[in-house]
């Protein structure tokens, strides 16, 4: 451990100078979309990098002042012939040298240069607490993974070690800590985007104790006070998603329940709009129409002052799904159009973090589902289409859900063969997808569809349903109370 005298000089910080070069290289998009242009980079070269509208904030803020060796690999692909410096960054050498070595092995530093002692602090939080507080891994946790499901393999990075009666309480939390949080949930959601929920949501729910125990912990930052209650609430919404989309919906309430009274505490507008969003959906999908209208609603009463025309329209598209479960067509056009004028206003700077997901196809496939819940089949499967087709490849859980709503809108519109073949696609896709919620809807897809078995392609997918429903609950695949879910 450090002396205290170089602990000290670590926990002291200079305001950061903003990188103006990256920024530029961001062009006019948004800090989300740029994000998933970074994940669709990493992706070409063979990386993994858990890039996010934060990330990108904390590198333009100057807060990273050099990417790591990963991030650097995807940046010099993004950007060919270009050095660090030239995107703004301090040259790793800089960040690497004397002082930084001598924080390492427990020594203060030779001179206090403030450079050194911010580069002491981005280490630590992109490191050592984050994994000693959220998550494990190494080279001998990956050995003992490679034997397991491929979604058990990746649910495993967000294991922690439950904290028990004799493990040290922590005594004061900073940010590190609250960078620990923020990793925790971006990494969850990663994990979610790929593989679904199922597989993930009980370990998930381990760092989301821990996140709540740094609350009781003292702080002596407003700023680090805030950041910690912001994580803490988002991880309790995402593991919420987690049980959702697995089907237990009693969970998700409680978990969502739980992130609002977060919310309240600290007036945190952005988090109490993420906490209803959440609660207006999962209220659709348990069967509670006038609750996700009123949940929806409550959403954008928090939201109207963040400047988030995207928020408020995913906003208006969960209270359409409300008016659509009551068949209150009308209600639900309203909603519809409000949403699409709001999302032609384009993204923001002050879009949440968590919304990067919303984009052409999210928008498409929840207003396949309005159409669907008010029986229009055929307009309900046109939009499911153009979600699938507009799905950027990282998202594989939602490529999975839009094509398990086209199969559906198809088979009710009598497209029978057209949709045993979309029901093929969601059953490959479930090799490296776990999600009740999608499971349930292929599930109503083959009923219907089994009048029609004496067609070739109808009767193939069938076949392939039976042996993957089979399969599933010999491998301990099921997930209680998945039947109740959306």
């Amino acid at each position: 451990m450090a002396p205290p005298e170089a602990r000290s000089a670590s926990s002291r910080t200079v305001p950061a100078r903003p990188n103006l070069a990256f920024r530029q290289l961001r062009g006019r998009l948004s800090p989300g979309e740029f994000a998933a242009a970074v994940r669709r980079s990493a992706r070409e070269i063979g990386e993994q990098v858990s890039c996010d509208a934060r990330y990108v904030g904390r590198v333009e803020s100057g807060e990273i002042r050099c990417p790591n060796y990963a991030y650097e690999r995807v940046f010099r692909h993004m950007f060919p012939g270009l050095t660090l410096p030239d995107m703004g960054f301090v040259p790793r050498e800089a960040v690497r040298g004397r002082g930084a070595r001598a924080a390492a092995a427990g020594a203060a530093p030779l001179a206090p240069d403030p450079d050194h002692r911010d580069t002491r602090i981005q280490i630590c939080e992109e490191s050592d607490v984050l994994r000693r507080a959220f998550i494990t891994g190494g080279p001998a946790a990956a050995l003992g993974f490679a034997a397991l499901h491929p979604v058990e393999a990746a649910a495993a990075a967000v294991s922690a070690p439950v904290p028990g009666p004799r493990t040290p309480p922590v005594t004061r939390a900073g940010a590190a800590e609250a960078a620990a949080v923020e990793e925790a949930v971006r990494h969850i959601r990663l994990l979610d985007d790929r593989h679904g929920a199922e597989g993930i949501y009980r370990r998930a729910a381990q760092p989301l104790r821990a996140a709540y125990e740094l609350l009781d912990a003292d702080v002596q930052r407003r700023s680090v006070s805030d950041r910690l209650h912001a994580g803490a609430g988002e991880l309790a919404i995402t593991v919420g998603w987690l049980a959702h989309d697995s089907g237990r919906f009693d969970d998700a309430r409680s978990h969502y329940a739980e992130a609002l009274a977060t919310a309240r505490v600290c007036g945190d507008a952005a988090l109490e709009a993420h906490a209803f969003c959440n609660t207006a959906f999962l209220a659709r999908d348990a069967g509670r129409p006038r609750e996700a209208v009123r949940a929806a609603q409550a959403a954008q009463q928090a939201a109207k002052h963040l400047a988030s025309p995207r928020l408020l329209s995913l906003l208006a598209l969960r209270e359409a799904g409300g008016w659509a479960g009551l068949a209150d067509r009308s209600g639900c056009e309203q909603a519809l159009a409000r949403a699409e004028r709001l999302f032609a206003a384009g993204p923001r700077d002050g879009d949440p973090e968590w919304m990067t997901f919303y984009g052409e196809a999210e928008l498409a496939g929840l207003e396949a589902q309005c159409w669907s819940a008010l029986g229009d089949a055929e307009r309900a499967a046109d939009h499911a289409r153009r979600a699938v087709a507009l799905q950027d490849p990282h998202f594989t859980r939602n490529i999975a859900l839009f094509t398990a709503e086209l199969a559906g809108n198809l088979a009710a519109g009598g497209a029978h063969e057209e949709a045993a073949a979309a029901g093929v696609r969601v059953l490959a896709l479930l090799k490296q997808v776990r999600s009740a919620r999608i499971r349930t809807m292929l599930d109503a897809t083959a009923r219907r569809l089994r009048a029609h078995r004496d067609r070739g392609a109808v009767d193939d997918f069938l076949a392939r349903h039976a042996a993957s429903a089979a399969a599933e609950s010999a491998t301990g695949g099921g997930v209680p109370g998945a039947g109740a879910g959306g």
